[in-house]
């Protein structure tokens, strides 16, 4: 996959899916779709969506995932990262067996064609979810959320203030168990960060209970209630390693849930 230069004056979305693209048209476990378009000024922006059904697993039925990338612009690994493991999985299908993996690898197009944080409205729209907010980036996940009803959702992130891998679990300790084993499976490519404050938050082990408000997030309505995982990578480290260690915990969620749900069936 051909990685887009950072110093480029605008990125685009188009090129950055393409290889995925590509694969779909020869994979029968792959499907590209966009998830809606909205127009801004005479540019026409789409937020893009792939889904992977792995095989199906005997013991238990299909878990549908959704794994979101790009919410703040000037995170690029956080794009690539997904798009590369939707590559890997297409060549290894064995990987997402038991799952309906679905992939949002840009959801601020205009941030990320800008290299901004922001969208171009000026908006962080990691604050805008489930606030009735008029942003149309959010009105097509939250639609999207609402609709496909997720039993995990994954948010890829980098950080340009941390000193290495940390994620969120968002206060429920089921949570924790499926983060703590992808930091330790991502460490083989980056180091962890071990502070005890973490982008404003106490922190653990890297890994913090809390949150901002209005940040990507399920339906507040929507139960049983999804596991929920926010995992960083820092954004000052090389990109190819940043997305390396998001795959790597991609994997590393994947298979710790997958074990959980194993138990569970022989309950």
């Amino acid at each position: 996959m051909v990685l887009l230069n950072s110093s480029s004056l605008r990125r685009s979305t188009r090129t950055l899916a393409q290889p995925l693209r590509e694969r779909s048209r020869h994979s029968a476990c792959l499907s590209e779709g966009v998830a809606g378009q909205f127009q801004d000024g005479s540019d026409v922006y789409e937020i893009p969506r792939f889904v992977f059904s792995g095989p199906q697993h005997q013991a238990m039925p299909l878990r549908r995932i959704g794994i979101f990338g790009g919410l703040h612009g000037d995170e690029p690994a956080s794009c690539e990262a997904g798009i590369r493991f939707f590559l890997e999985l297409s060549q290894n299908p064995e990987w997402a067996k038991g799952y309906e993996l679905w992939l949002y690898p840009v959801c601020n197009p205009t941030g990320y064609e800008d290299h901004t944080r922001h969208s171009r409205t000026g908006l962080d729209l990691n604050r805008e979810f489930w606030c009735d907010s008029a942003q149309p980036e959010i009105r097509i996940l939250q639609h999207e959320l609402k609709q496909r009803q997720f039993d995990g959702i994954i948010a890829l992130h980098a950080d340009d203030t941390c000193d290495g891998l940390y994620g969120y679990a968002l206060g429920r300790f089921f949570n924790e168990n499926l983060l703590r084993p992808a930091l330790v499976a991502a460490k083989r490519h980056l180091a962890c960060d071990l502070r005890p404050v973490i982008d404003g938050f106490p922190a653990r082990e890297s890994i913090i209970d809390a949150c901002y408000l209005g940040i990507l997030a399920p339906p507040p309505e929507q139960e049983p209630r999804p596991f929920e995982i926010i995992f960083e990578t820092p954004a000052l480290a090389p990109v190819e390693l940043q997305i390396a260690a998001a795959c790597t915990a991609l994997q590393a969620v994947l298979d710790e849930y997958r074990r959980f749900l194993a138990y569970e069936a022989d309950l």
